[in-house]
């Protein structure tokens, strides 16, 4: 595919979803700027998604630490590299009660799945709509869409970012910019064990679990088609139609039951 000068910056582009959405966007010939946290798998994807004749730019950075999202931005500005679209992919969750879950680790979560999302948006959003075009692609989750016991931080993030997603969509109406999220369920991908949720009765079925490259082709279509967001595969699309006819308390049983540790945790008796 002949190269076309235009830029995709995507974080948490090594694994998953976003592995899957650089590959389409670079058999589109898209440049890329790819972030993560490894260097090593950084540059392994480089190799790979430069065989497609385009550029691969990588960044290695902690999104969940504040100051590096923002030196990200600044980097970029100095590499004089013009985004033309944004990719905000990178997400992390954990899995546990609340009332034992560690708080460090989920202010960390809180601010990959929402603070640099926010910050990238709010760099890239000015550039964009001084150009008078671009795109945005938000890895939101049907997770946002129903309270999430044992994982209440991670959906409380997604439905932070499925809200930011369509307010920041309808302020941009008319500007050239479009603003999409991509609703996923569960899918293979290495999320699960990240947030150490092997035990939770949502992920024992494999079979069950989306394939990424599936759920990134739907995000790539509804993006480049300028739809406003996707949920992906009708499964997925039956449960979030069903669950908005339910009182929310009736859901949070439901997702509770769901997700609770197929064996139940004995509890220290000192």
């Amino acid at each position: 595919m002949e190269n076309n000068q235009k830029y995709a910056l995507i974080t948490g582009a090594t694994s998953g979803i976003g592995y899957e959405l650089a590959q389409l966007f670079a058999q589109d010939g898209y440049n890329l700027v790819i972030v993560a946290r490894g260097e090593s798998e950084l540059n392994a994807k480089k190799a790979e998604l430069e065989s497609s004749g385009i550029e691969v730019i990588t960044l290695a950075k902690d999104l969940s630490i504040r100051e590096e999202v923002f030196a990200l931005c600044e980097e970029i500005q100095i590499k004089n590299i013009q985004i033309d679209v944004l990719v905000n992919d990178a997400g992390q969750g954990q899995y546990g009660l609340f009332s034992d879950t560690d708080i460090k680790r989920e202010l960390e979560i809180i601010d990959l799945n929402v603070a640099a999302v926010v910050i990238l948006s709010k760099h890239f959003v000015k550039e964009m709509k001084a150009r008078g075009e671009g795109k945005i692609l938000n890895l939101a989750s049907i997770a946002s869409k129903t309270p999430g016991p044992w994982q209440s931080i991670y959906h409380a993030t997604k439905a932070f970012v499925i809200s930011f997603s369509e307010a920041l969509r309808s302020e941009l109406e008319d500007t050239g910019i479009t603003v999409t999220a991509l609703m996923p369920g569960v899918t293979d991908t290495d999320f699960f064990n990240k947030a150490s949720m092997q035990d939770s009765k949502a992920v024992q079925d494999k079979e069950a679990m989306a394939d990424p490259a599936d759920v990134a082709k739907a995000g790539y279509e509804a993006l480049m088609g300028g739809n406003d967001k996707v949920i992906s595969g009708f499964k997925n699309k039956m449960q979030v139609g069903l669950t908005n006819m339910m009182p929310d308390s009736t859901v949070a049983g439901q997702v509770k039951t769901q997700q609770e540790p197929v064996h139940t945790p004995v509890k220290d008796p000192n």
